[in-house]
């Protein structure tokens, strides 16, 4: 494994972890959520997309719960990043103060179309239009999902994932999400996967967002450590699913992720204790219990 110790972790419980409940989650909840994360430590907080209200209904309220944020002043030490598909996306996030922009794309056309009713190709016609329009102290992150499956044309190319790479990089994106949206992944993909990004995406701009559906999250994790991978996306509790991947679940819980570093003697600068704090309060409200099996044993050492 490198040297280097240092983790970064996207905590993206508040949008991705939220987006296919069921149980609408009020305005205060969100907010006091996302407090809870911030006492944490963490320092990347996705708060929300500036989608449709009648696509995705726990996102509709997005605007006013980054206006909370920015009264909370809580933006002032935590970066929360905001998902925006479009030029109306954009303008809302202005409105509301948001500072960092995820920009989404896939490597399936069938799956874009069906998230965002557009091909790959026209997702990057909008993608530039958003960054062409975007305030220049925005910075931009750039999601790639179906990377290792798709839930419409199974197994996805390598050639055409370093082509949206490339694609993304040249509209000048600050990170690389790599997204296993259906939780498929294997870690001899991830060598695959990551051994063609690193050729062409600089290392630490490179991050993993892995799925659990089928239990090998953490097991990706470890290995795409090991391959000097330092940036990754996790979901407080382990919630989360894509409204448009039939039976995804959800992502690698932030629980998990954080015990795996810490065996591993790397840092994150994360209080787990306060994870929990978090994770327990959301899944109350979702009537939920989390998938992870180390969560589940933290919260039995509680009682």
């Amino acid at each position: 494994m490198k040297n280097d110790s240092q983790i970064k972790i996207v905590e993206v419980g508040p949008r991705d972890g939220l987006q296919n409940e069921k149980i609408s989650i009020s305005l205060d909840d969100k907010f006091q959520y996302i407090e809870l994360l911030s006492k944490s430590g963490l320092q990347f907080i996705e708060a929300g997309s500036f989608v449709r209200p009648e696509s995705i209904k726990q996102m509709a309220m997005t605007d006013k719960l980054y206006e909370k944020i920015v009264e909370s002043k809580l933006d002032q030490f935590i970066r929360f990043p905001c998902l925006v598909p479009n030029l109306i996306g954009l303008e809302n996030a202005k409105k509301a103060g948001v500072k960092d922009i995820a920009l989404f794309t896939a490597i399936s056309d069938s799956f874009t179309k069906k998230n965002i009713n557009c091909t790959v190709d026209e997702s990057f016609s909008r993608m530039k239009e958003v960054i062409d329009n975007a305030s220049s102290e925005m910075v931009f992150r750039g999601y790639i999902s179906t990377v290792f499956g798709c839930p419409y044309e199974g197994k996805t190319s390598i050639k055409r994932l370093c082509e949206v790479t490339e694609k993304l990089l040249d509209l000048g994106i600050d990170e690389l999400s790599l997204g296993d949206t259906i939780g498929v992944a294997t870690p001899s993909q991830v060598v695959e996967v990551v051994s063609a990004i690193k050729k062409i995406c600089p290392e630490d701009k490179i991050a993993m967002h892995f799925h659990d559906t089928r239990g090998m999250a953490i097991t990706n994790v470890l290995k795409s450590l090991e391959l000097g991978i330092r940036i990754f996306d996790s979901s407080s509790g382990g919630l989360g699913g894509c409204p448009y991947a039939k039976g995804a679940t959800g992502n690698v819980a932030t629980e998990d992720l954080l015990y795996l570093c810490e065996a591993e003697g790397l840092s994150t600068g994360i209080d787990l204790e306060k994870i929990m704090d978090a994770s327990i309060f959301i899944l109350n409200k979702v009537n939920k219990t989390s998938p992870s099996k180390f969560f589940i044993t933290k919260l039995k050492e509680r009682l």
